[in-house]
């Protein structure tokens, strides 16, 4: 229990800058999504939980729905998922995930940011064997043992289930997202889940001092800031 993760639900922008960034990633995302599994979200359960959370992140429906219809249209860039992995500032690990069309730009604008900072890009596999991946979800909910009861039922593999302050948050392979999310449904009704998505989640922490932090936000600041880069994880705590 107690297995930490960050909630990637993105806070509201404070400049039309930030907004549109927020925006065009999951435009991105929801564009490859629907390319690859289909744009009717009933028949492509990964493309409804990506709306659902992009609406909840206040994205505007104009824009999800042109990056359905640009998915529909079948042409348009061909994205590959791109996953890098490094060290920042007191020792801490990242990984950063992107979705690319050119991945010899992608890797060198993301070496930049690592060279700026003088941390250091590592080479696959440095750093991902301390990470879990994993699906997470969260729900208001106090009652545990008829959550556990339900994915059990459905045999999903649950490698933690967390109570607190009437919600609950389940943790499982990443392989088993949407049959978990499905069993919880047809068990309990529908869901308004607070955290629907897959993540890399550190099995420890390090943290960072005064010196080593701002070193890190800045890191981050200069990875965000790149169209292709979609999500970092990383397990340093303040």
């Amino acid at each position: 229990m107690g297995r930490a993760y960050q909630n990637r639900k993105v806070s509201m922008a404070k400049t039309s800058d930030a907004k549109a960034r927020v925006y065009s990633k999951y435009a991105r995302e929801i564009y490859v999504t629907g390319k690859a599994g289909g744009t009717d979200p009933d028949g492509n359960l990964a493309l409804r939980s990506l709306i659902e959370r992009a609406k909840k992140d206040q994205v505007p429906t104009h824009v999800i729905e042109k990056a359905i219809e640009k998915a529909r249209g079948g042409g348009g860039e061909d994205f590959a998922v791109a996953r890098y992995e490094g060290f920042g500032p007191g020792g801490c690990m990242l990984i950063v995930e992107c979705l690319t069309d050119n991945a010899n730009r992608t890797i060198g604008d993301v070496r930049a940011c690592f060279t700026k900072t003088k941390c250091k890009l590592g080479t696959p596999g440095s750093v991902s064997h301390l990470f879990d991946h994993s699906a997470i979800l969260v729900f208001a909910a106090d009652n545990e043992d008829a959550v556990l009861e339900a994915l059990m039922a459905a045999d999903v593999d649950v490698t933690d289930l967390e109570c607190e302050d009437g919600s609950i948050s389940v943790f499982i392979p990443h392989t088993e997202h949407y049959k978990a999310r499905q069993a919880l449904q047809d068990a309990l009704g529908d869901i308004d889940f607070e955290v629907d998505e897959v993540q890399f989640i550190p099995q420890t922490t390090t943290t960072l001092d005064a010196v080593d932090q701002p070193v890190l936000d800045k890191l981050l600041d200069l990875l965000n800031y790149l169209d292709d880069v979609q999500n970092v994880y990383c397990n340093a705590v303040s």
